[in-house]
């Protein structure tokens, strides 16, 4: 296992899009899959795709910690060529962060609920509905592999800010504008 390097935003590998990883799944791919997770938690994050490991395939990881997401608690995954599919039109902002922008928070929409589908580090297809922070997540991580920040997704810039002073938002989950 080891602690990978997260590139920044600027660096040119975050804007190109990841190629598929061919099946079977490659040791090297499965071997990359965990030392991604270690990243993740070693930078308290919530999800990391491998073009911010400087990896340009198809690979995300991620996790929904209960507090994070009303209840639900996801462990560690692995999506490998992940596909989503909205389940409506509603969408939702929410505040995001990013490992490879750090120090900033932007509101970002996103669909409200998903499918995605993928395969896991054995090959086996995985596919599950989201809603809420658990969709978010995936979608923020998805949209690494196509070369686009949340940065990217915004509507608004007015709600871009330093974490440190999301307190002039408001306290609740809904951005609006301070003052």
């Amino acid at each position: 296992m080891a602690i990978l390097k997260i590139a920044r935003m600027g660096h040119p590998v975050l804007r190109r899009p990841a190629v598929a990883v061919e099946e079977p799944i490659p040791a090297v791919v499965r071997q990359l899959a965990q030392d991604m997770i270690e990243t993740m938690i070693d930078a308290s994050g919530v999800g990391l795709a491998a073009p911010q490991v400087h990896i340009g395939w198809r690979v995300i990881v991620f996790r929904v910690p209960a507090d994070r997401a009303a209840g639900e608690n996801v462990d560690s995954q692995v999506l490998i060529n992940p596909v989503i599919e909205p389940l409506s039109d509603e969408m939702q902002f929410g505040w995001e962060g990013c490992l490879s922008i750090p120090g900033l928070r932007g509101a970002v929409p996103r669909h409200n609920r998903i499918r995605y589908r993928g395969l896991a580090l054995d090959g086996t297809v995985v596919e599950r509905e989201a809603s809420g922070f658990h969709a978010r997540v995936v979608q923020h991580e998805c949209d690494h592999l196509d070369g686009v920040l949340y940065l990217d997704r915004m509507d608004d810039m007015r709600f871009l800010s330093f974490a440190e002073e999301l307190k002039y938002f408001g306290t609740d989950s809904v951005p609006r504008l301070p003052g």
